[in-house]
């Protein structure tokens, strides 16, 4: 009878276990500038009020791009309203009112142009792109995905995150757009010496809105340097963030600021070779690297 368990308990050991699902991964901006307007705000039963996605403002005409690899499950019209549905595994992302480029069946990779967007019919004052993220049947926040929401999702079979440097919480991407240039050392691409890239750089043309990373107090703007014009946000005690090389700044020293509130727009000025967004995180004093809490 020994002999029999002991059997029956190795069967069970080798018999493979099925993974645990993993988090979905990053969302990329789908549009190349976003202005965020209403916020995803759930209705409390399936045919209730509320919003079930995201609005983002942007131009009649603008490219609208895939936020994650996947492939088109559907690009037609729901009551009128042309849309672009994107399966991705586990989750779908739908973009309306989009004039498809994508046919149904045909894969595509992050960022990849699936459409271009309409101005009419909207539920907005003027031309916005409304992104929804589906679960199943249900309705969740896009904005966690892309770098604005509550958590950071993280895959529970890779390897854990780097801790942020001294950084409690999670900030919001400024700007969409590339990064050009990351945190760290570099070759200077003007004066050509190696030294400390205090930011990251986000590549966005000139004058794109600018949006602040957390809710804070600004303390500065105007110009500084080889860092150009730029805006400073003191968020608290020994947590400041800084957006430099600005075209203009929409803000004014002492106004408090909301998450994703506009403070300026892209520029070049300063020491700068070209149009982009240098975001940098001050700690105690200290620059860190940006990206350990976007």
């Amino acid at each position: 009878m020994r002999h029999h368990l002991l059997a029956l308990c190795l069967l069970i050991c080798l018999v493979p276990t099925t993974a645990a699902a993993t988090s979905p991964e990053a969302w990329s901006w789908p549009l190349d500038d976003h202005r965020l307007g209403e916020r995803f705000a759930p209705p409390a039963s399936d045919y209730g009020p509320g919003h079930r996605g995201i609005d983002i403002a942007a131009g009649v005409g603008d490219v609208v791009r895939a936020v994650a690899p996947g492939r088109v499950t559907f690009a037609g019209r729901v009551g009128g309203v042309p849309v672009v549905t994107v399966d991705h595994g586990t989750e779908r992302s739908t973009y309306q009112p989009v004039r498809a480029r994508v046919r149904v069946g045909d894969a595509v990779g992050a960022r990849e142009v699936i459409g271009t967007l309409l101005g009419s019919p909207s539920h907005c004052a003027g031309a916005c792109l409304h992104l929804g993220r589906r679960a199943g049947e249900d309705y969740l926040d896009p904005l966690d995905l892309l770098g604005g929401g509550r958590f950071r999702l993280i895959d529970p079979s890779g390897p854990p995150p780097a801790p942020p440097v001294g950084v409690v919480g999670s900030l919001r991407r400024p700007v969409g757009g590339v990064i050009t240039s990351p945190y760290g050392m570099r070759v200077h691409p003007v004066t050509g010496v190696r030294k400390l890239h205090d930011g990251t750089d986000f590549g966005v043309p000139c004058g794109t809105p600018v949006h602040a990373a957390a809710a804070g107090t600004v303390t500065a703007t105007g110009y500084s340097g080889a860092y150009g014009k730029r805006v400073v946000v003191r968020h608290r005690p020994g947590l400041v963030t800084t957006y430099n090389h600005l075209s203009s700044s929409s803000v004014s020293p002492g106004e408090r600021v909301r998450p994703g509130d506009v403070v300026g727009r892209s520029g070049t000025t300063g020491l700068s070779t070209g149009c982009h967004l240098h975001f940098m995180v001050v700690v105690d004093g200290h620059p860190v690297n940006p990206q350990a809490s976007l």
